[in-house]
């Protein structure tokens, strides 16, 4: 099952934030199936998978959500495939939401007993650890943040197949969310947009990759 750590930092080096893809090259169907899946593999917190992604092929699609996303300019036209992650809400995902307790009940497969001792622990630490109850905010965040696991497996994988990838925020949320309400029939009260991230095949070399050394961002105790 393993592999080299030589091909694993190849990846790394290999990933960038893509600018501008050849859109006369697109993504083997097997391929992007593998990173999709990568990213419903992905953990999340209590594993209760506060993501949903909009796979966005339509042109037309993509150029209304390229009317207000600054940061997506080149990236929306020009990729292979466009996915836009979506965060679950306060409805899905507090403590006694009826989607926390299928999860756990035909998903995880979890006898009553330990649902039961789970939702407690998950009550406690939406009530007082992380105080996520106290905005609809502070729970959507905490689920974006979920969601963040599964954009940089995409991206990994992608990098592994020898596939770029660009991650986006710069976009001007409200007027993406009416948009998603509009076009994608999207429940704005149960769904929120956390990112997009575009898929595709470079047309000329990323920048060389600057990051700051090790003992800048490191502690050892």
């Amino acid at each position: 099952m393993a592999i080299s750590r030589d091909d694993i930092l190849k990846s790394f080096y290999f990933r960038h934030a893509c600018k501008e893809f050849d859109a006369g090259k697109k993504i083997a169907e097997a391929d992007f199936s593998t990173i999709l899946e990568t990213g419903r593999l992905s953990p999340s917190s209590f594993g209760f998978e506060p993501w949903y992604f909009l796979v966005v092929q339509d042109v037309t699609l993509r150029e209304k959500l390229r009317e207000f996303t600054w940061g997506g300019q080149k990236q929306l036209p020009t990729a292979s495939h466009v996915v836009v992650i979506l965060a679950r809400k306060k409805y899905f995902m507090k403590y006694d939401s009826k989607y926390i307790a299928d999860l756990m009940r035909n998903v995880q497969k979890l006898p009553e007993a330990v649902i039961n001792k789970k939702t407690e622990v998950y009550k406690n630490f939406q009530e007082n650890d992380f105080k996520l109850l106290e905005s609809e905010r502070a729970l959507f965040d905490w689920a974006c943040k979920q969601t963040y696991i599964a954009l940089g497996n995409m991206m990994t994988a992608a990098a592994a197949l020898g596939i770029d990838s660009c991650p986006i925020e710069g976009f001007e949320y409200d007027k993406i969310e009416k948009l998603l309400a509009e076009n994608f029939s999207i429940d704005t009260g149960k769904f929120g947009i956390s990112c997009m991230v575009t898929f595709g095949f470079r047309i000329k070399e990323g920048r060389k990759k600057t990051r700051q050394p090790m003992e800048n961002i490191t502690q050892w105790y």
